[in-house]
């Protein structure tokens, strides 16, 4: 066994009480995303998601939150991607975000759907152009040559194709909807006595808020 070292550094954030909480989770996670937003080096948005094969073999990749509404988390990818194959025969993901800075992380579960087409295309026609020609270029998750000359064609094929036009929403990609029935927020604190809570849905829009042990 090879024991790995770690920065060494201390969880020595601030308390975490339930009085400090909002009543929704999804209220919550967007304050501390705003926070996150001040004071992160690296991408406030990223997130470790992870979905299930139907005979339960899991996969996890890192991947960027893109919006949060009412119902729950937005994220965009090719429906016939990995993720989108696992989604389509078990539609249930959970993911996990880390704030170093702010030691901060919130890990969330629930059941995901398909965001509308229209809301697919208001968030694909704001990406810049070259990224809407790769969402076309690339088979995403499929086996392909060696050489990345492969992908470098298919962009130049996609520009010449939409050459002057507007990149239209291929008909394979699209967003999802991750509507969570568990939220937990973890405060890292010191002695590794970090404060964490857990909201689990109990009814349309009511949660139950539990204190759980580091």
């Amino acid at each position: 066994m090879i024991f790995l070292e770690g920065s060494g550094k201390e969880f020595a954030g601030p308390p975490l009480s339930l009085e400090q909480l909002d009543a929704d989770p999804l209220r919550q996670f967007f304050t501390w995303y705003q926070e996150a937003a001040r004071t992160e080096a690296g991408d406030p948005t990223a997130i470790a998601l992870a979905t299930s094969s139907r005979e339960g073999r899991m996969r996890s990749r890192m991947v960027l939150l893109k919006a949060i509404d009412e119902r729950g988390f937005l994220f965009f990818t090719n429906y016939r991607s990995r993720k989108g194959k696992d989604l389509e025969e078990n539609p249930q993901a959970a993911f996990c975000c880390f704030w170093p800075v702010s030691l901060r992380q919130v890990c969330v579960r629930g059941a995901v759907e398909k965001v509308s087409t229209e809301e697919s295309n208001a968030y694909f026609q704001s990406r810049p152009v070259l990224s809407r020609l790769s969402a076309w270029a690339s088979p995403q998750s499929e086996p392909i040559p060696a050489e990345r000359a492969f992908l470098e064609n298919r962009l130049r094929e996609m520009q010449e194709r939409f050459a002057g036009k507007e990149v239209p929403l291929p008909p394979f990609w699209g967003g999802y909807r991750l509507v969570p029935d568990e939220i937990e927020f973890w405060q890292g604190r010191s002695n590794r006595l970090h404060d964490r809570f857990l909201y689990a849905r109990i009814g349309d829009g009511q949660w139950k808020r539990t204190r759980l042990a580091p």
